[in-house]
């Protein structure tokens, strides 16, 4: 590969722009000035596509366009292109075409499952809020592919304010997860004056953000935007790495901006053939994400969106690499393996199975070594008598946070609530002196 400041700086002039830091560190410039057609990408990458390529190039961007940052360009590996795991994600391809029985064009029945435009209401207690159709760039696995990028989708402050209004109206939703789109791809005013409204609702207890610009536009993540953000807590922010390629200098330090504001990270990797279906990759992504303080959160079985054939794997891949990484390293280093489930059934988290077998006293259990054991059951458990009237419960229902009114030691001392002004020993000799 050519050394990166050289790439950059020959896609800066050839795009047009100050050559230097200036204009590539600027995150909108590198927005306003995404790779959209095959021509300009041969000539940044500097390689050469035959004609069949293009025609299916353009076969494939008349239905799935293409868009990518300067900056994401820079990272495809050129000397082994068609095996590249940014390449692969960024770059269409005529498979996106093949559309098979399974597919759907809206898989998870989020549309299915919106009271309001822009709100999907799938779980009890939390809800999607749809606040963007922009992202930085087209992923090709995209589950929402058909909505990224139509200008018919793309919700204006009325529709927004409807969102707020049906959260306002639903007690139940104690958790709102920003999502689009790209909520960062928002003016930082704009997503100022939404999180600000969602705080001012009492019932709304945390909000998260799902945003994959650290991976693909990390400079969006400027001072500005944290100081931001840092005045919204409780705020999570969900990324999305799906190799260890993506995990660079940049992307590093907008991770370390969001991390030292106080923000805790989670990722969401998408299982791809190709491009991440090894236990190897895997490990080194995990490992590599914590010692960014990113918690890896899911692993998602791709989606049965249309097009998205060609990257699905079997499931027996993703428990391959759950069984490489269950007692193989760090336990929060282990994401969460789902299938966002069809028709809108939700999440359901897929485990090997360590359970072997279980009678009325015993469970028989292995472990990640196969070493195989028994889990003795208690001989004699009372549950505790519940009449089901929660309201009224004298039991161990004991939901509040407690007071901390049993301060001791030098807590004593700092305690607000506590008095204590000095602590004596109780074999202190002048105490006993002032006794007697």
């Amino acid at each position: 590969m050519k050394n990166s400041t050289d790439r950059q700086e020959k896609i800066v002039e050839i795009i047009g722009g100050q050559t230097g830091s200036s204009s590539w560190s600027n995150w909108r410039w590198q927005a306003a000035h995404v790779i959209r057609d095959i021509d300009t990408a041969a000539r940044l990458l500097g390689v050469t596509f035959s004609q069949r390529e293009r025609k299916a190039f353009l076969r494939t961007t008349a239905r799935f366009p293409m868009s990518i940052t300067p900056y994401y360009l820079s990272l495809i590996d050129t000397d082994d292109l068609y095996n590249c795991p940014i390449f692969q994600q960024a770059f269409p391809t005529e498979a996106e075409l093949t559309i098979v029985k399974q597919d759907m064009r809206d898989p998870l029945a989020e549309d299915l499952d919106s009271p309001v435009p822009g709100i999907t209401h799938r779980y009890p207690d939390r809800v999607l809020f749809h606040v963007s159709n922009l992202c930085a760039m087209y992923c090709r696995h995209c589950t929402r592919k058909r909505k990224v990028g139509d200008r018919d989708f793309i919700p204006d402050r009325a529709q927004i304010e409807q969102g707020i209004r049906y959260i306002e109206e639903t007690p139940a939703v104690r958790d709102v997860l920003l999502s689009g789109g790209d909520p960062f791809m928002m003016s930082d005013e704009k997503l100022d004056w939404l999180l600000t409204r969602l705080r001012k609702i009492p019932h709304v207890e945390i909000i998260r953000i799902g945003t994959r610009t650290p991976v693909v536009l990390p400079y969006r993540i400027t001072d500005e935007l944290v100081e931001m953000l840092a005045r919204h807590h409780p705020l999570w922010v969900n990324t999305h790495f799906n190799h260890t390629r993506e995990i660079t200098e940049s992307s590093r330090r907008a991770l370390a901006k969001l991390a030292d504001a106080g923000i805790p990270l989670g990722n969401q990797s998408v299982l791809l053939a190709g491009v991440n279906d090894c236990p190897r990759i895997m490990k080194q992504l995990v490992h590599r994400l914590v010692q960014n303080r990113v918690r890896p959160y899911y692993l998602y079985q791709c989606d049965l969106s249309e097009g998205l054939s060609h990257f699905r794997t079997p499931v027996g891949k993703g428990i391959e690499i759950l069984e490489s990484l269950i007692g193989h390293t760090t336990g929060f280093a282990v994401p969460t393996y789902v299938i966002d489930a069809p028709h809108g059934g939700g999440k359901i988290p897929i485990m090997p199975n360590y359970l072997i077998s279980w009678s009325t006293n015993k469970v028989v259990l292995r472990n990640y070594e196969g070493v195989i054991c028994t889990y003795e059951e208690p001989e004699s458990y009372k549950a505790v008598f519940c009449d089901r009237n929660c309201t009224q419960c004298q039991l161990t229902l004991k939901l509040d946070s407690a007071d901390e009114w049993r301060a001791v030691g030098i807590e004593k001392l700092l305690a607000d609530y506590d008095l204590t002004t000095a602590l004596i020993p109780v074999d202190n000799e002048r105490s006993a002196r002032r006794v007697s």
